[in-house]
Protein backbone atom coordinates (compact mmCIF):
# COMPACT_ATOMS: atom_id res chain seq x y z
CA UNK A 1 0.00 0.00 0.00
CA UNK A 2 1.08 3.39 -0.94
CA UNK A 3 0.48 6.65 1.11
CA UNK A 4 1.11 9.68 0.02
CA UNK A 5 1.47 12.86 1.85
CA UNK A 6 0.84 15.81 -0.26
CA UNK A 7 -0.31 19.77 -0.33
CA UNK A 8 -2.51 21.65 -2.83
CA UNK A 9 -1.17 22.53 -5.56
CA UNK A 10 1.55 20.55 -6.08
CA UNK A 11 2.67 18.88 -9.34
CA UNK A 12 4.81 16.55 -8.06
CA UNK A 13 2.18 15.10 -5.38
CA UNK A 14 -0.12 15.17 -9.07
CA UNK A 15 2.60 13.75 -10.68
CA UNK A 16 2.78 10.59 -7.55
CA UNK A 17 -1.21 10.04 -7.87
CA UNK A 18 -0.64 9.53 -11.55
CA UNK A 19 1.69 6.70 -11.94
CA UNK A 20 -0.06 4.90 -8.99
CA UNK A 21 -3.07 5.37 -10.97
CA UNK A 22 -1.10 4.29 -14.45
CA UNK A 23 0.25 1.49 -12.84
CA UNK A 24 -2.88 0.56 -11.13
CA UNK A 25 -0.71 0.39 -7.59
CA UNK A 26 -3.23 0.94 -4.40
CA UNK A 27 -2.58 4.22 -2.66
CA UNK A 28 -3.91 6.96 -0.61
CA UNK A 29 -3.42 10.68 -0.74
CA UNK A 30 -4.04 12.63 1.99
CA UNK A 31 -3.67 16.22 1.71
CA UNK A 32 -1.51 19.03 4.59
CA UNK A 33 -4.69 20.94 5.98
CA UNK A 34 -7.34 18.30 5.50
CA UNK A 35 -5.60 15.14 6.55
CA UNK A 36 -2.91 16.28 8.25
CA UNK A 37 -1.07 19.04 10.08
CA UNK A 38 2.32 20.84 9.85
CA UNK A 39 3.36 19.33 13.15
CA UNK A 40 1.87 15.55 12.04
CA UNK A 41 4.41 15.73 8.93
CA UNK A 42 6.99 16.63 11.04
CA UNK A 43 6.98 13.94 13.34
CA UNK A 44 6.15 11.34 10.58
CA UNK A 45 8.90 12.54 8.33
CA UNK A 46 11.35 14.56 10.64
CA UNK A 47 13.78 15.75 7.55
CA UNK A 48 11.35 16.01 4.46
CA UNK A 49 11.60 19.48 2.82
CA UNK A 50 9.29 18.86 0.05
CA UNK A 51 6.22 17.44 -1.03
CA UNK A 52 5.00 14.85 -1.53
CA UNK A 53 6.60 12.90 1.10
CA UNK A 54 5.74 8.70 0.44
CA UNK A 55 5.35 5.54 2.59
CA UNK A 56 5.14 1.73 0.79
CA UNK A 57 4.08 -0.34 3.28
CA UNK A 58 4.68 1.83 5.92
CA UNK A 59 8.59 2.84 5.22
CA UNK A 60 9.25 6.20 4.39
CA UNK A 61 10.88 5.91 0.76
CA UNK A 62 11.23 9.65 0.12
CA UNK A 63 9.33 11.55 -2.47
CA UNK A 64 8.32 10.94 -6.71
CA UNK A 65 11.56 10.67 -7.34
CA UNK A 66 12.28 8.08 -4.55
CA UNK A 67 8.75 6.74 -5.73
CA UNK A 68 9.78 6.43 -9.23
CA UNK A 69 12.86 4.50 -8.31
CA UNK A 70 10.97 2.14 -6.02
CA UNK A 71 8.37 1.58 -9.02
CA UNK A 72 11.53 1.19 -11.94
CA UNK A 73 13.03 -1.34 -9.22
CA UNK A 74 9.78 -3.31 -8.87
CA UNK A 75 9.10 -3.78 -12.58
CA UNK A 76 12.52 -4.37 -13.18
CA UNK A 77 12.54 -7.42 -10.38
CA UNK A 78 9.20 -9.07 -12.09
Amino acid sequence: MIEIFGKPQCPFCDKAKALCEREGYEYTYKSLGTDFGREEMIEMFPTARTFPQIKVDGEAIGGYQQLEEWHDKDWNDK
